[in-house]
């Protein structure tokens, strides 16, 4: 009885050895810049980079000069990767339209998979990804940059409290730069980013998605009514392919909703305001927040705040996804991270674009 006491503990310690050892990751991509994150965050200690699939060598070299990895743990495919190095999951940062090949790829080996917004280049896409992810019993995560801002949870929270703005009327969600040639992108991404197949779409795509995300958050998980949406295109000569304009409106039971991606803001913004009855809640970006309550007609009393960075885990997208990775964290149904809420975004975006094409409403089927 001693003896099998003392090899259960043995186990017990080994176990949370195991636990705690930094989560192995495969980097699928490097054309999507968004890959410098990664590249940032492993020194925390949450994740291992053990491999990368780069066909591009010259793109492989550039970030090795630059994070000083060696070029052994660049591979041509997914399948020498897992081979060689047995990732826990695998990280995507190559074109959209790739996302779902790497899922067919991970999922049935049990690997896990974290994609850069959006989920898919298409609704038909996230289906098939999801039911993957589903059979195979793996975490298919969604990152945004907005979900790791102090002031997308601040203002969330606040929504939700009983004295504070009322119940939401309207939200509205600005996302957006001046375009990615205009700021000067790398060319290996500029080539897909801009490429209707491979990225789904331009601005409508690319910034659309964040609005479509976080009210799937703020309204629990509930679907829109209807989708309206509008496209144009203001640099035919950066963007031949692709839209750099979009606007979507969508309606609620008991609220609307403005979505504006666009790749023609004179100045990059991440900002959005939610309304209710009684005030208003300004997320102007990451860390500034105002709230103002209503006094009459026109006038109110505004409270603002400056917000700091969010606690570990919280704060990164890799930490989080190994937390949730290790039953550390989980996720709920709708979380700005978590599939269900990213098949609603996709179910948004391609309603959206039918609309923009056929200039009228798109009324979704009720479930």
């Amino acid at each position: 009885m001693k003896n099998l006491t003392i090899i259960m503990s043995i186990l017990v310690v080994l176990c949370l050895q195991a636990q705690e050892q930094p989560l192995k990751v495969g980097v699928i991509g490097l054309t999507h810049t968004h890959v410098h994150w990664i590249f940032g965050s492993e020194p925390r200690g949450d994740i291992k980079i053990v491999g990368i699939v780069e066909p591009n060598k010259e793109l492989a070299q550039r970030y090795a000069d630059q994070y000083q990895f060696s070029m052994d743990m660049v591979y041509d495919t997914m399948e020498e990767l897992i081979s060689k190095t047995t990732p826990e999951a695998v990280t995507a940062f190559g074109t959209i339209y790739e996302h779902l090949e790497i899922v067919q790829t991970a999922a049935p080996k049990g690997i896990h998979v974290m994609v850069e917004k959006p989920l898919a280049v298409s609704l038909e896409h996230a289906k098939e990804m999801y039911a993957l992810a589903k059979k195979h019993k793996i975490h298919l995560l969604t990152n945004y940059e907005t979900t790791w801002y102090p002031t997308t949870h601040k203002a969330y929270d606040l929504s939700k409290r009983k004295d504070s703005i009322g119940a939401i009327t309207k939200i509205v969600v600005r996302d957006g730069h001046k375009g990615p040639k205009k700021i000067g992108v790398n060319s290996e991404f500029l080539e897909w980013l801009t490429d209707p197949i491979k990225n789904g779409g331009g601005a409508i795509t690319d910034f659309g998605c964040y609005g479509a995300n976080i009210l799937t958050w703020f309204m629990d998980g509930q679907r829109p009514n209807s989708v309206t949406a509008i496209t144009q295109q203001l640099q035919p000569e950066n963007n031949p392919k692709v839209d750099d304009e979009s606007i979507i409106l969508l309606q609620y039971d008991e609220a609307v909703a403005i979505i504006q991606g666009s790749w023609n803001w004179p100045i990059g913004r991440k900002d959005m305001e939610v309304y209710g009855l009684k005030g208003v809640i300004y997320a102007d970006n990451r860390h500034d927040l105002r709230i103002r309550i209503a006094e009459g007609y026109d006038g109110y009393d505004e409270k603002t705040m400056k917000l700091e960075e969010r606690e570990a885990p919280y704060d990164d997208p890799f930490a989080l996804f190994a937390a949730v990775i290790r039953n550390k964290i989980q996720l709920d149904e709708f979380d700005l991270n978590a599939l269900e809420n990213n098949m609603i975004v996709m179910e948004i975006l391609d309603a959206a674009k039918e609309s923009a094409r056929l200039q009228k409403t798109i009324h979704l089927k009720t479930e």
